[in-house]
């Protein structure tokens, strides 16, 4: 059994499940990816990848704590130009989230945490979650992570920590993405097809061009960034970094309710 399989819902028995919860194991996360394009040099299942891993380390850091399975496709629709990309409308997104809250709600679970390794799927969750709160019964309270500027400024810092240069980070198919790759799956790297793409984080203008007529307006190769200098050591500390920014937001979450994880 892999690292962290035990904490993994789907791999353990629904009589399992039963014994975890009434044991007082009620904290469950629910990690979000994408199927999509990232650049000539990465798998389309990058973000999926990442937020498996990016999962047990949150569950293991909040304690006491399961993981759903990943919800691997997400709301990649400024991605579509590009092959092999797979996107869900933002309703569908919602309602797959929604059913995975009421679910494991009804199930005993009364503090349910969100995560997207995907940045792109942090606006629909942003504009979901007070729906998702209140599709689920008192006690269970619903909690997700959709700072994506914390986490890309997350993402620079841990690069420069590590001796990577920080301008190469831009937040898709990048040095920090490449290298947390070359960590956690060094087969889905071809390394002999880096090359740079728009340097640089995006303005707002930018954002809105990308939102608006996709990643392909502002970047061709659909990288936002360089993945040049990429190496595990860069990868396991970007990692690290994120799955601490994640664990400490939730758990500045109040228990009873009163605040909400941004």
């Amino acid at each position: 059994m892999a690292d962290g399989d035990h904490l993994r819902l789907e791999f353990m028995t629904s009589s399992e499940v039963a014994l975890a919860t009434a044991g007082g194991t009620r904290t469950i996360v629910i990690p979000c990816g994408a199927v999509e394009q990232h650049g000539p040099h990465l798998t389309l299942s990058v973000d999926a990848d990442h937020a498996d891993h990016l999962g047990i380390l949150v569950a293991k850091g909040v304690g006491g704590a399961l993981v759903a399975p990943t919800v691997r496709v997400g709301c990649s629709s400024h991605h579509l130009a590009f092959p092999g990309t797979i996107s869900l409308q933002e309703n569908t997104f919602e309602m797959i989230c929604q059913d995975y809250c009421t679910s494991l709600a009804r199930h005993g679970f009364e503090r349910i945490l969100i995560f997207s390794a995907h940045v792109g799927n942090s606006p629909p969750l942003a504009r979901m979650l007070p729906r998702l709160r209140s599709a689920v019964p008192a006690p269970c309270r619903v909690s997700a992570f959709t700072d994506a500027k914390a986490w890309l400024e997350c993402w620079r810092d841990a690069v420069e920590e590590a001796g990577g240069e920080p301008v190469r980070v831009g937040g898709h198919a990048d040095i920090a993405e490449t290298s947390l790759m070359l960590d956690i799956h060094p087969e889905r790297v071809r390394a002999e097809r880096y090359e740079a793409g728009r340097l640089g984080l995006l303005s707002q203008g930018d954002l809105e061009l990308m939102w608006r007529d996709g990643l392909a307006a502002v970047s061709a190769n659909g990288i936002l960034g360089d993945p040049a200098g990429s190496s595990a050591t860069i990868g396991r500390h970007c990692i690290e970094r994120i799955a601490s920014l994640l664990v400490e937001r939730f758990s500045q979450d109040d228990p009873a309710g009163h605040s909400s994880t941004k």
